[in-house]
């Protein structure tokens, strides 16, 4: 009479069932595993991807699309195009700015090539002057958490206001790393000047506008040696509010008096021209999209800001609310 051996499987329960002290030890750690990832483990709502794009971004003020395109756009795409390691590039050219978005090869260290972009772009020198200092950045995968809305019937710059610090609030909290604000108009400082006003004094808006240029601005003075080390200079003058316009000079007359923006022109402080659209529970609102980033913890995220928003509730003006809202964790 034959018997067939036992199969692998068979032996190892046969040794647990002769040693349940190495049964039992063995489901002790693996429990103690599976309550230990459950607690560690990064919570997201997505998988995370990592991405291959830089992206280029140029400031220019009061350029129209076709001036961005041919004074910034154009220019880094020649300085960049012969790169190693670059496989697409894309160029967006709107009002005041322009983006140049740069996909990646595949096997090709992404921040490597981002320093070479940089290096190309800041040494063009033919940049027009209304334009800023590039901005770099490697673009990160985020996640939409939640969303904060802060409402209420005050005016406009009042609930802005609120909205930036409440944003600004969640910003420093210890999970989140960005929160950004959503349906807010930007300031905007209207400076209106009739033509017969101009005529009277004979003067032209241009004249005007390159005297607010010449003087809006902040501009660096130099160096100063000194015994106790170097000292640097530097002019502050850029402006910023509607008083602060109001006091540039636009002429020195030869009697010695000198002609301010105040005396020619009507300032208005206030904001784009573009229709307020963000409203909750039927008041004007402001939105915070609050994002993961990277290996964020999103159910953290979430927590921190719901906690915030119920303590932030009772300390906030008359009249302003805060509420949070599609928490997608």
């Amino acid at each position: 009479m034959t018997t067939e051996p036992r199969n692998w499987y068979g032996n190892i329960i046969a040794w647990f069932a002769h040693n349940s002290v190495a049964a039992n030890l063995l489901m002790v750690c693996l429990l103690l595993g599976g309550l230990f990832t459950a607690v560690t483990i990064t919570k997201e709502i997505q998988p995370r991807i990592e991405t291959n794009f830089v992206t280029v971004s140029v400031p220019y003020r009061g350029g129209t699309p076709r001036d961005v395109e041919q004074g910034v756009l154009l220019k880094i795409e020649e300085a960049i195009q012969d790169l190693e390691g670059i496989r697409e590039i894309i160029s967006t050219a709107r009002e005041g700015s322009g983006t140049v978005t740069v996909e990646v090869e595949t096997g090709f260290d992404v921040l490597e090539v981002l320093d070479n972009i940089k290096s190309r772009v800041d040494s063009i020198a033919t940049f027009p002057a209304e334009t800023e200092r590039p901005i770099y950045q490697r673009n990160v995968w985020t996640q939409e958490v939640i969303w904060v809305s802060i409402f209420g019937d005050v005016n406009e710059r009042t609930l802005k206001e609120a909205a930036r610090q409440i944003r600004d609030d969640i910003t420093a909290l210890p999970s989140v790393t960005r929160a950004d604000l959503v349906g807010e108009r930007a300031y905007e400082i209207g400076i209106e000047v009739r033509e017969e006003t101009l005529r009277s004094h004979e003067l032209t808006l241009a004249e005007v506008a390159q005297a607010i240029r010449r003087s809006s601005l902040d501009l660096p003075g130099g160096r100063i040696q000194a015994a106790g080390g170097d000292i640097l200079v530097r002019t502050v003058g850029q402006a910023y509010v509607a008083r602060d316009f109001e006091d540039i000079v636009v002429r020195t007359n030869p009697d010695g008096s000198r002609l301010r923006v105040r005396d020619i022109a009507e300032i208005r402080d206030g904001f784009v021209d573009r229709q307020f659209y963000a409203r909750h529970n039927g008041e004007p609102a402001i939105a915070v999209r609050v994002m993961s980033i990277g290996e964020q913890n999103a159910l953290a995220v979430s927590r921190e800001v719901r906690d915030y928003i119920d303590r932030k509730q009772q300390t906030l003006p008359a009249g302003i609310s805060v509420d949070w809202w599609a928490d997608i964790s």
